[in-house]
């Protein structure tokens, strides 16, 4: 039989891990370097809440982000041109694995950017229209940032590229077909000058 006091310890564990991992919606738009945003000015902390237990991992999470070096704003998607070279690569319903005949147009896209160094590179990922807005923008930045890193495994350095998920918002095709959904699931490129 578990004690009163057992059960409290469990949901104040429970609700730190809550409120350490959050349930925030995540950006659709991630840089591909892993440096932290630039740490604001110092501002005084507010009390900790009497209901929320301390933790040290939530104590060393702001400790961190102000020891990370500052992060290179990220270009602006109205920045960035399409190139015929660069062909887009699709996905399975639901998933975001790479196929081996996407591997192919992959392979002749880091090609492109092996000879074409003074690009960035930004590859959008996109969804068909079935799953809710939030899947689909987390399924679509999943595609792109396996894209990315098949491009990183073929030389790319990551610091070029930026990935940004559309989820839905951006069909190529809009029938309620199967082969229709099939096109609207992809990762396309665009790229500028440095």
């Amino acid at each position: 039989m578990v004690t009163r006091a057992a059960q409290v310890t469990m949901m104040s564990l429970l609700l730190a891990g809550l409120m350490i991992t959050g349930c925030a919606k995540r950006p659709a738009t991630t840089a591909a370097s892993a440096a932290a945003p630039a740490p604001a000015p110092p501002a005084a902390a507010p009390a900790p809440s009497p209901a929320a237990p301390s933790s040290g991992a939530a104590a060393a999470a702001p400790a961190a982000a102000a020891a990370a070096p500052a992060q290179t704003p990220r270009p602006s998607p109205k920045e960035f041109m399409a190139v015929a070279a660069l062909k887009e690569v699709f996905f399975d319903f639901d998933k975001y694995d790479i196929r081996s005949e996407d591997a192919k147009t992959l392979d002749a896209n880091a090609a492109w950017l092996k000879s074409n160094a003074d690009n960035l590179v930004l590859i959008e990922g996109h969804c068909d229209e079935r799953g809710t807005n939030e899947y689909n923008l987390a399924l679509g930045e999943r595609r792109a940032k396996s894209t990315m890193n098949y491009l990183v495994s073929q030389g790319i350095q990551a610091n070029r590229i930026t990935i940004i998920s559309y989820g839905e918002e951006r069909p190529v095709c809009t029938e309620k077909t199967e082969a229709c959904w099939a096109k609207n699931r992809r990762a396309s490129f665009l790229v500028k000058p440095r």
